[in-house]
């Protein structure tokens, strides 16, 4: 069997405030990117220098337990974010409002879609308000309504001089958020 490597001679700095789109074809890396940025997964080769460790990835894939509830998938999800027990006690309200799931907050994660994951999963991070923002795919989930929601919260956060990266198949997404764009290019 052949060695595989997800990453291979990527480059790049970011500076603070800046918002970077990373674009490139299904399995190019861009989602172990942010893994590796995020500090999930360590490169076997290189070096990633990061001034903060108060980092966030936001993925459909990470971090929600599916028997847990909406509520303590959001408990559970803001710990992991850096936040306090008491501090995501007094955001609550805030992330439900956000998330516009009242109804469902206290029903089992697997009951959910995946717009209403992606939803709570949002609706959290930017309560966590970490230093920088991994964002993989999870603009494009969800009606068009939460999309132009989440898009404006991003451009707050934006306005804010707080840092992002935006991993997106939608071009005019990239073209309305970020300041500059990664392209990886899929070497297989």
């Amino acid at each position: 069997k052949s060695e595989f490597w997800a990453l291979a001679d990527v480059s790049f700095s970011v500076q603070e405030g800046q918002t970077i789109g990373v674009i490139g074809r299904n399995g190019a890396g861009k989602s172990s990117l942010l893994k590796v940025l995020a500090g999930i997964i360590s490169p076997s080769t290189g070096v990633i220098t990061r001034r903060t460790n108060n980092v966030a990835l936001l993925s459909l894939q990470v971090g929600f337990i599916h028997y847990l509830t909406g509520r303590q998938n959001a408990t559970l999800s803001g710990m992991l974010l850096g936040m306090s027990r008491k501090e995501i006690e007094n955001s609550m309200d805030e992330i439900i409002s956000f998330s516009e799931l009242s109804e469902f907050i206290d029903e089992p994660l697997r009951t959910y879609s995946a717009g209403m994951r992606a939803r709570l999963g949002f609706s959290v991070a930017v309560q966590a308000d970490p230093e920088i923002l991994l964002i993989d795919e999870i603009l494009g989930v969800g009606d068009s309504v939460f999309r132009k929601k989440s898009s404006e919260a991003l451009r707050e956060r934006i306005a804010s001089n707080k840092t992002a990266i935006v991993v997106s198949h939608q071009m005019q997404t990239i073209k309305e958020l970020c300041d500059k764009v990664l392209w990886i290019e899929n070497r297989a």
